[in-house]
């Protein structure tokens, strides 16, 4: 099986749910892992920060940088990526995790949310990829893997909280342009989404949503892994679902990736 050995990946938002489960299987091949993330202290209702990340990063195998990092600002990116440079030898991953949501109508959207959204998902992502792109000029089998769909011009995915939609299709853009972009350099830019709901600490702040209904993270981190460990110049400007890699990558039983064995997994947005 390929393996992540001695990669060192950069993480944004890593400090709990998809990412840090992304982290932890990397961890397991003896990868570096940077998690690039605000939380220091534990929010009450959103348990994990960078540092007990990295202590589940070590604790499985991995050597982890816990690096304090709010994306929506240039410097601290950039000064994180050199950091995380400095520390490990080079980047050879850029996982864009990092992502607001806030499904809610156009009333009831802040402006302040608004930003937000925007600052995290589209800014903090194309300046995260840009801050990285020196060093995965370097590597030797560069990957940037964004948590983002694939592009759907259905109107019902924008009726009920097109803020949010917007913001998160900005992700997609990203991914649909620097493949393309960055062919000519070897480096793989590719989109990851789940087929179903995943069930983190952030899904079950949102009200009407039953957690148990959900897919645990670990399916989005074996499929990251799978994805991670393909050659770049043959895999690149896919929109992958989680559900889909993991069949090529010949799993058969989804059931072991319930939140709650008893219940069916609810379909996730954005996927007719």
């Amino acid at each position: 099986m390929a393996s992540l050995k001695g990669k060192t990946l950069f993480i944004t938002g890593g400090s709990r749910g998809i990412g840090l489960a992304i982290a932890v299987r990397a961890a397991r091949d003896g990868a570096n892992v940077a998690i690039a993330a605000k939380t220091t202290e534990a929010h009450p209702k959103l348990p994990g920060t960078i540092f007990s990340a990295a202590q589940e990063i070590e604790a499985a195998g991995g050597n982890a940088l816990p690096v304090q990092c709010d994306i929506r600002d240039e410097n601290q990116i950039l000064k994180a990526v050199d950091e995380t440079a400095a520390r490990f030898g080079g980047i050879d991953i850029l996982v864009n995790n990092a992502s607001a949501i806030n499904l809610t109508d156009t009333p009831n959207t802040p402006m302040k949310r608004f930003d937000l959204m925007f600052g995290v998902n589209v800014r903090g992502t194309y300046a995260s990829t840009q801050a990285c792109l020196p060093h995965l000029k370097r590597a030797a089998n560069p990957h940037v893997l964004t948590l983002a769909s694939p592009l759907n011009m259905n109107p019902r995915w924008f009726q009920h909280h097109v803020a949010y939609t917007m913001a998160k299709y900005g992700m997609s853009m990203c991914v649909l342009g620097h493949a393309e972009e960055f062919k000519p350099l070897g480096i793989a830019v590719n989109g990851l989404w789940p087929r179903t709901i995943v069930t983190t600490a952030a899904l079950q702040m949102i009200p009407g949503v039953d957690p148990g209904r959900g897919r645990k993270p670990e399916i989005m981190a074996d499929a990251a892994h799978w994805v991670l460990t393909q050659p770049a110049r043959q895999c690149t400007g896919n929109f992958f679902i989680d559900e889909d890699v993991l069949r090529r990558a010949g799993v058969t039983d989804f059931a072991k990736y319930r939140f709650d064995p008893n219940k069916e997994p609810a379909p996730d947005i954005f996927l007719d």
